[in-house]
């Protein structure tokens, strides 16, 4: 079960009992933080609790997540903290497994962003997408964008 999830298995079964004990908030983030401590907040266990994080609307700790997986990955693969000239390696790498997870983040940083009311730097992190993302890969990116800039329509009086 889980066999392409690339963590030990009792790490899998931490995972497992948080999804089983989804109900039960506190408990399942219990096995959520118990996970990322044995792990050391590897790549693969902060995803599942990014998405964990997410659809319980704890966007703090989203947020959080998915700035772990940037961090982790701009320092695993040496990224230069220059947007322009990260723009370069993430448009010519985006094929790469660690870039498109990278962007992946990057761009769900943006959603928890604009979830949080921080409108324009979720903007920013739309833009960044959409100017790397020429074949509209990562949509939800341009999806976002789009809704973030839409004009608000005229109501009818």
């Amino acid at each position: 079960m889980f066999s392409w999830f690339n963590v030990p298995d009792d790490i899998k079964q931490l995972l497992i009992l948080a999804a089983d004990n989804w109900q039960d908030t506190s408990k399942s983030q219990h096995y959520i933080n118990q996970a990322l401590i044995q792990t050391n907040n590897s790549v693969d266990v902060l995803v599942a609790a990014y998405r964990y994080f997410y659809y319980k609307n704890n966007y703090e700790m989203a947020l959080s997540t998915a700035s772990q997986v940037i961090n982790n990955i701009k320092d695993s693969e040496n990224l230069p903290d220059n947007w322009q000239q990260l723009q370069l390696v993430l448009s010519s790498r985006k094929e790469d497994s660690q870039i498109r997870l990278y962007l992946n983040a990057y761009a769900a940083s943006g959603l928890v962003l604009a979830k949080l009311g921080d409108i324009e730097q979720a903007k920013t992190i739309c833009v960044r997408i959409k100017e790397i993302d020429v074949n509209n890969e990562f949509a939800g990116a341009s999806i976002l964008l789009d809704i973030l800039t839409r004009p608000p329509e005229e109501e009818d009086d």
